[in-house]
């Protein structure tokens, strides 16, 4: 091994500079030169990578976001476009690349592995959908925003005895819902992998108002069927059967900014490392992940096309920690 390249691919997440820096700096130590593909696979098709030394990740373990840029690439998802993108890793002399992304990004890693290039992907997304780990880079983070706005609003719906529709970010993955609206004291959780009735759910926030709480708090998956909007619509025809005055806060992209948390930089950190410590023992085609608190390698071939499921039963703590 002696020329590596590393990219960021899909949606950013708290952390990623963290991996970068880890990538960098370890694969530096044993002696290799370092690439960074910008742009994630939309740069690596048109050869846009430039070397990375020890100075060019400085201070950038605080920083959320991407140095290395990242998007989305429809070519990539076509052969051709694949084969341009390996062309360009040849052209370079690159003898392995390492991918720090989500699903769609180790899908990607996974063709290009296929195609007899070394690859291995560091799992990084907020989403926290991915086979091959417990938990992956900025989900921590992002949880920990959302956590932070639901106890704002509660403060303010409390004052004006009001309910709050809360949409948090996963896809079509509920793991920020559900973790979030545990966490929250949510009376309510709506999430992709669970068909949520919003007549039942009217019911039980007007059983809420009648108890006598002072709020009621709803955290939503965007991936839902009825996502905050079409659920806010929903009760629109039917206010007065909430008995509570009701609000929707979408967050979005809120979750992916800012500076990553001590426990995103120490996971990526170790998954970053974890990645050249794989390519130097000659092992590729693998997720690096986090698994009952240890570093772990998983064949891409078992982590592509699937999701992790949910553990159901916090639905149910979460309906009876309501009362």
């Amino acid at each position: 091994m002696k020329r590596i390249a590393v990219l960021t691919s899909g949606g950013d997440a708290p952390g990623m500079n963290a991996a970068i820096r880890a990538v960098v700096r370890t694969g530096l130590y044993r002696g290799w030169e370092v690439f960074g593909v910008r742009q994630g696979y939309a740069g690596l098709i048109v050869g846009e990578m430039t070397p990375l030394t020890a100075r060019d990740v400085g201070g950038i373990l605080q920083q959320g976001g991407t140095i290395l840029g990242s998007a989305r690439s429809p070519d990539f998802e076509r052969e051709v476009g694949r084969e341009k993108a390996l062309g360009h890793l040849i052209e370079r002399r690159i003898d392995a690349l390492l991918v720090i992304g989500g699903d769609g990004s180790q899908t990607g890693a996974h063709k290009l592995s296929q195609m007899g290039f070394p690859v291995v992907g560091v799992a990084s997304t907020i989403d926290n959908d991915l086979v091959g780990t417990d938990i992956s880079i900025g989900v921590d983070t992002a949880l920990n925003i959302a956590l932070e706005a639901i106890d704002r609003l509660k403060t303010t719906a409390s004052s004006h005895q009001r309910a709050f529709l809360v949409e948090v970010m996963g896809r079509q993955c509920g793991y920020l819902a559900l973790m979030a609206g545990l966490a929250g004291g949510a009376e309510a959780v709506v999430i992709p992998e669970v068909e949520t009735d919003p007549n039942e759910l009217a019911a039980d926030l007007r059983a809420a108002y009648e108890r006598g709480k002072l709020h009621a708090l709803v955290v939503v998956a965007e991936g839902a069927k009825y996502n905050a909007a079409a659920m806010a619509a929903h009760f629109q025809e039917h206010r007065d059967t909430l008995g509570f005055e009701l609000r929707v806060t979408t967050l979005g992209h809120v979750q992916r900014g800012g500076a990553p948390g001590a426990f995103d930089r120490t996971l990526a950190t170790r998954l970053g490392a974890g990645a050249t410590e794989a390519l130097d023992r000659g092992e590729h085609g693998v997720l690096v992940g986090f698994i009952k608190g240890e570093v772990t390698m998983t064949p891409l071939a078992e982590v592509v096309g699937k999701q992790k499921p949910l553990d159901l039963r916090l639905l149910k703590l979460i309906r009876v920690l309501a009362k």
